[in-house]
């Protein structure tokens, strides 16, 4: 029959779920810790428990060595002479005991012994604990509410205490002692001094295994949570697909009347949750997931970085983004891209910059506008415009609201900037013909005039020939010093075309003037 002290050690066993012989160790180790100390020895020494009896004896305990040169640690050694003078026969490597008397043991001694015991239990009652829970993360346990401490609510879990720490918890809860509510594992803390099962009331995962029990068409899989994002107390934005065609997956997580949700809120003290059909589509994901917004368009901006954009009615932004941004925030967490909300004026705004960055180049000084004279440059400018390409942007009204521009000069200011971009048009096109390959008037001269391409080509073959070192010999004839003079009547005539063009600009340039003149002197007039 077991002792009384063996009884009392399996019964702390069972209260704090260790195995006895953990709880015997203890013992032992602390009674030999207690005695070593109160012999005051550094020698090794083991407490044993008669289970049957309960009395507790300790031993110090030494090697047996063959002699003295092999002796090492003289207090924990011994030579196998002195050995079989102590116990007869024994042999070498074995250990020989040596008992101590625990009857002087004290006051001091025991309790020592005690705090030894109580680490020990500790110790052990941790490592079952971890053993047991440390698998389950992420499981949602039952749990009741033992107490609280500061804003840290302690659970009990049965086999052990669970601590939810103030972030894992839910704003809109308050708990009573005694209430039993679902709550997820989180982790196992072994460095933790107090309860080290860490849960939460604000993971997902709590949400999932509530609709997991509240509707009969996920726990069989027919409809599938995809993704779930939550800020708890405030709102849950839960993705729902459905497995077979016929069945609805909102509608079935909905349930009649709201019934099924409706019991899911109450059990989270009225958190909102929104549920959405699941999409492959990201596109028609992201339309779904940011309801209640009604939204426009969306694009992908950056398929590698995971960015959309979503572009909303100038009415629906501020409900698109949400409270805080908590809409945007949550629909960003479903989908798992980052998404960058723009109403419609935003992004006209935008694409009009973009426009004026594309279309803007190098800009040219309203000095080069000679047609309008240095006192019209003048007022221009003093009014803020110093380029060609601003003024021709405003309008005739605008200008007449500038100081000294009247009906006259305002005539002469458009017909110089008309005049200033049909000379750059020009210039233009002039530029484009002689960059232009003569390929094409080579093939109409050789189809309209052949036979002067013919009596040309001879000479070219033999000036070839001669270069590349032949015999080859050129002399002029009748036809085509007949055709070289034709060629030169036309040149002389386009030189005289060209000096008689010359002068009529000069003298439309002189005339040009004096209007400007004018035109300045009749606006001084009228001012």
């Amino acid at each position: 029959m077991a002792s009384p002290l063996y009884q009392s050690i399996e019964l702390l066993s069972r209260e704090k779920g260790i195995e006895p012989e953990i709880v015997v160790g203890a013992v032992e180790e602390a009674i030999a810790l207690a005695t070593r100390k109160y012999y005051k020895t550094q020698e090794n020494m083991r407490g044993e428990l008669n289970k049957e009896t309960g009395e507790i004896t300790a031993y110090v305990y030494k090697t047996v060595v063959t002699d003295d040169d092999e002796v090492e640690d003289p207090v924990n050694q011994i030579t196998l002479e002195e050995a079989n003078e102590l116990a007869p026969g024994v042999e070498v490597g074995s250990e020989i005991r040596m008992y101590r008397d625990t009857s002087p043991l004290g006051r001091i001694a025991a309790q020592l012994a005690k705090q030894v015991i109580f680490q020990k239990v500790r110790e052990a009652e941790r490592d079952t604990v971890f053993q047991e829970y440390a698998h389950r993360e992420k499981e949602v346990l039952t749990a009741t509410v033992k107490r609280v401490e500061g804003q840290d609510v302690i659970f009990d879990l049965g086999k052990a205490e669970a601590r939810c720490p103030k972030r894992e918890q839910s704003r809109l809860e308050s708990f009573s002692i005694g209430e039993r509510v679902r709550v997820v594992l989180l982790k196992v803390d072994r460095a933790a001094k107090g309860p080290q099962v860490i849960v939460s009331r604000a993971a997902p995962e709590l949400v999932q295994n509530l609709f997991q029990s509240e509707v009969p068409e996920i726990y069989d899989s027919t409809v599938v949570i995809r993704a779930i994002a939550r800020e708890a107390g405030e709102r849950t934005k839960i993705a729902v697909m459905s497995r077979d065609k016929d069945v609805d997956p909102v509608g079935a997580c909905v349930g009649m009347k709201g019934m099924r949700v409706q019991s899911i809120i109450r059990e989270l003290r009225g958190e909102k949750i929104d549920i959405i059909e699941y999409s492959e589509e990201i596109t028609t994901f992201a339309e779904k997931a940011l309801q209640p917004a009604k939204v426009s368009r969306v694009s992908i901006t950056d398929l590698g970085e995971k960015q959309l954009e979503v572009i909303v009615d100038d009415t629906q932004l501020s409900l698109a983004i949400g409270k805080k941004g908590q809409n945007v925030r949550l629909a960003a967490k479903l989908l798992g891209w980052k998404i960058d909300i723009k109403s419609e004026e935003e992004k006209r705004q935008e694409v009009e910059q973009q426009m004026q960055a594309l279309s803007g180049g190098p800009t040219t000084p309203i000095e080069q506008v000679t047609e309008l004279g240095d006192t019209i440059i003048q007022k221009l400018v003093a009014a803020g415009i110093t380029t060609v390409e601003s003024l021709a942007d405003m309008t005739p009204e605008q200008l007449e609201e500038i100081p000294g521009i009247g009906e006259k000069t305002l005539e002469r200011i458009s017909v110089a900037v008309r005049h200033y971009f049909g000379h750059f048009e020009e210039g233009e096109g002039g530029a484009a013909a002689e960059a232009a390959p003569a390929g094409g008037e080579q093939e109409s001269v050789s189809e309209t005039e052949a036979p002067v391409a013919q009596e040309t080509e001879a000479p070219v073959a033999e000036e070839t020939g001669a270069a590349a070192g032949h015999e080859a010999v050129s002399e002029p004839t009748e036809e085509t010093e007949a055709a070289g003079e034709a060629s030169e009547e036309p040149a002389l005539e386009r030189s005289a075309a060209a000096d008689e063009s010359d002068l009529v600009h000069e003298m439309q340039d002189d005339a040009a003037e004096e209007e400007t003149a004018a035109a300045e002197q009749e606006d001084e007039v009228a001012e």
